[in-house]
Parts: structure tokens; sequence; C-alpha cells
């Protein structure tokens, strides 16, 4: 195999009780060939599956309050934000990172991921509030290796097809030649999920290539280096949706931190969906 093609499908909105099962055969039929690459976006699923917390409803400890006025404000606004090379206008956003629901943020963080997850700027331990309305976050998938299968026998009984079936995470994974690494608990074997904090800044201090996280494949047997090729090219053509972070996803909208509707996600292109395809 020397190259590959992707084409991405949009959909509506997977607000929760979505039939994504669904939706990912009525996308999928008559455009499926044995031996495609089906690869579909961990936080449509998680947040059509359900798997998502009213951060509201969350009352924050100390430690979670430390983290959002000082580790986040200070360390990340004048000092870990610029090692990393984050840009300006997000280490900006995150100089005035909010104090209250920052600390319910941080909490959630806390419980789902521990200290190491929650002194990251974002995506702490997979959670993710960009692409969800007010203070709702998406929580990573407890089986996704099981959905995956799953995903593998609805095409084959539905489409008639078979296909290698991957779900995929945009945080990152970072590679050192064959070794491959990242702070997302979880991923598929042969990337090693270590150190938090410390994995994703030891990746963006040196520059180490970088790409989305393959949680699950299903359906074939995979390389490490081909699943990371294919979940990078998928993630690529699939685009952002209404922003990369939260921030962004505001001033999209020009609407304040907490305040995008679920209507207005309705309005944008979401594209969880997939096919990748070997040149042969």
């Amino acid at each position: 195999m020397t190259g590959y093609r992707a084409h991405a499908f949009v959909t509506r909105y997977w607000k929760a009780g979505t039939d994504w099962l669904a939706e990912v055969a009525r996308c999928t039929r008559g455009r499926l060939r044995d031996g495609d690459f089906l690869v579909l976006s961990e936080k449509a699923i998680s947040t059509a599956s359900g798997n998502i917390v009213d951060e509201k409803r969350v009352k924050p400890g100390f430690a979670a309050h430390f983290l959002s006025v000082f580790w986040m404000r200070l360390m990340w606004g004048y000092f870990l934000g610029f090692v990393c090379g984050h840009s300006g206008e997000l280490i900006s956003a995150v100089r005035s990172y909010p104090s209250d629901a920052g600390s319910r943020h941080k909490q959630v963080a806390l419980w789902n991921g521990g200290v190491l997850q929650a002194l990251m700027f974002g995506s702490e331990g997979g959670i993710d509030g960009s692409n969800l309305a007010f203070s709702f976050v998406s929580l990573p998938l407890r089986d996704a290796q099981g959905i995956a299968e799953k995903i593998v026998k609805r095409v084959e009984l539905s489409l008639k097809k078979k296909v290698i079936v991957l779900i995929v995470d945009t945080d990152k994974t970072y590679s050192f030649g064959d070794f491959h690494f990242t702070p997302r608990p979880k991923p598929i074997k042969g990337i090693h999920s270590f150190g938090g904090v410390f994995a994703y800044v030891v990746g963006r201090v040196f520059g180490l290539k970088r790409g989305a996280t393959p949680i699950a494949v299903a359906g074939g047997r995979l390389s490490v280096g081909e699943a990371l090729r294919v979940a990078e090219l998928a993630n690529r053509v699939r685009g952002f949706g209404s922003g990369r972070t939260v921030w962004e996803m505001a001033m999209r909208f020009h609407v304040g931190l907490g305040d995008v509707t679920w209507e207005m996600l309705e309005t944008v292109r979401h594209k969880p969906i997939v096919i990748v395809r070997g040149r042969r």
C-alpha cells in the first residue's frame, strides 16, 4: 500500500440519543468496499451515547480551584504555553481561564483522569468540551474496542462488507521513530500511555511528529504505524466542526464560554464518519 485517499461524510449533529449506528449504515451504504477503513470520531459516538457530563452540576474542591486559578492562568498562561508553542491567541485565552466554570471542569478531570491528566491545559484524560453545548463535556468511551467490534458486525450484516473499523480521538500521539506515546489513556496496543501532562510537554517541546490517536481497531490486523497514518488522515479531512477548543467554538458563534447552544451546533457541518481507502 503506497498511499490513501479519504472521504468524510457530513451528518446532522449527533445529540444524545441519536441512533448513530443507523447513521453510519445510511451514510456509507453503496460507498464502502471490502478492505476499506471505516473511521469514526470517539467524541461523536460518546456524545450520541449520552456519555456526557453537565459540569454546571459539579461542586469543585480546593485542588480544582487551585488548578483553575493558579496552574492554568499562571503556569500555562506564562510558561508552559510558550514552551509548548501555543498560539498567542490561545495563551491569552488561558490567562483568562474562568475561575468557576474552570474549577468545575478541573474537578471532573480529577475524578475521571487523576492529577497528571488534570494538569493538562485541555482534553484532560480524553475529556472534551468542544463541539458540545453549554457546560457539557464528553467523557472517553469505556469500551471502545467492544464498540468497534459492534460496528464491524453491523456493517457485515447490513451492508455485506468487510471493513476495518477505527475509533479515533483528536488527542495527539507523539512518535520518536518506532516508539509512539500519548498522554491520553487507553490507546490501541503499541501506543504507550503514560505521564499525562509530562508526555504532552515532552512531545511538544521536542517537536515530535504527532497525529490523532486510534483508541480501537477491529475487523482486521493493522500495524501501529498504519493505524496512526489512517487516523491522522481521517482527522484532517474531518476538520474540527465548530472549533478545536471551547474558546474557538465560543468565538465562532460570538458568545461567551458556556453559552453555545445545541441549535448553534446543529448549523455546523459535522463529519464524524470517514472512509479511508488504500491505493495499491
